[in-house]
């Protein structure tokens, strides 16, 4: 099979993604195999390339930890009616943690297709049978587009943040994929949102999809002005991916009894934060990865309904694929960058 590999860690990644020839893989017991129709970058693809967080796994790696396609083959004790079947796949695999002596319940321990195993840049993929979703007819660029982002935004604004109609939702950073995502999910709470970026072209773009109010970020702290577009009051909830680079701006910004959720550091972790609004306006500070499979049928269903869709920046072949790993370092993107691998699409 063709697949689209990082052939040896290092920044930047793009230079070392190649499309190559590997075995297509055989479903193990419990998995499906599915003929990928289309996979979409996320940014953990870049930290995968550069061999962070040090998965032990040989190079050339696939990643891709969103994919949709057709079930063509399943593995043993997976019943064959799943063959034939459009699917997207939750790439968050619980795996637990050992219970301790004292008989505590173990966490969620999360493993995720496209970094501690193969992922969907390739013409096929593997995952449990437990990590899918039958979309039917949905779009597969779409669907593509639209799975780990959207589950992790959704599991931050409901089972986290518990969001709801009239919260103001603070999303800085707009334009990647997890913040879209969480600017569709918030209007689709009847949240308003107020959203930041360094670019007046994707404020406006955000504007356009149902941003309340945006704020430019010059480098500053741009706190007054998000407590401005909400009346001086402050916003109830933030969703932030970017990490250590806005995380006092956001402090600053919210209200009595806010809620700020944090799914990543995209600028880095080392954050200034101000422990005496934190306790003095008592904020709750709450960190969410990624979402299990009810989260997941749960926001799924609104893609196959119509209700939720995802922004998708670009489309490429596989033989473009360096170019949209080019494209998401540079961090000029305004959604979702998707590989099509239907028809001759890896031939190209």
């Amino acid at each position: 099979m063709k697949a689209v590999a990082v052939m040896i860690g290092g920044a930047p990644v793009a230079p070392n993604v190649e499309l190559v020839d590997l075995p297509t893989p055989e479903p193990a017991a419990g998995e499906l195999r599915v003929r990928t129709e289309a996979s979409a970058l996320n940014h953990l693809d870049l930290w995968i390339g550069m061999g962070i967080p040090g998965v032990d796994r040989p190079w050339p790696r696939v990643t891709g930890s969103d994919g949709v396609g057709m079930v063509d083959a399943v593995g043993p004790g997976v019943d064959e009616a799943w063959i034939g079947r459009r699917v997207m796949m939750n790439a968050a695999c619980d795996v637990g943690t050992p219970s301790s002596p004292g008989g505590r319940e173990a966490g969620e321990n999360f493993q995720l297709v496209g970094e501690h195993v193969p992922g969907a840049m390739a013409e096929h993929f593997l995952v449990p049978a437990t990590n899918v979703v039958d979309i039917g007819d949905t779009d597969p660029v779409r669907a593509a587009a639209f799975g780990l982002t959207h589950l992790t935004a959704w599991r931050m604004l409901t089972t986290r943040a518990s969001a709801g109609p009239g919260d103001w939702v603070l999303i800085p950073g707009i334009g990647g994929g997890v913040a879209l995502a969480a600017l569709g999910i918030a209007r689709h709470l009847g949240c308003n949102a107020v959203v930041t970026s360094r670019s007046e072209a994707k404020l406006a773009r955000a504007r356009e999809l149902g941003a309340s109010a945006t704020v430019l970020d010059e480098g500053e702290d741009w706190s007054r002005s998000v407590r401005k577009a909400t009346n001086g009051r402050g916003v109830d909830v933030c969703i932030d991916s970017v990490g250590a680079a806005v995380h006092l701006a956001c402090i600053k910004s919210m209200a009595r009894g806010g809620r700020f959720v944090t799914c990543g550091c995209t600028s880095g972790p080392a954050a200034t934060t101000d422990l005496a609004r934190i306790f003095w306006n008592q904020l709750s500070i709450l960190g969410s990865t990624m979402g299990d499979m009810r989260e997941f049928r749960q926001v799924a269903g609104l893609l196959i309904d119509g209700r939720l869709a995802p922004v998708v920046d670009a489309v490429h072949a596989p033989a473009t694929a360096g170019d949209a790993y080019a494209a998401l370092e540079g961090g000029m993107q305004f959604g979702k960058f998707v590989i099509d691998w239907r028809g001759d699409a890896a031939d190209t």
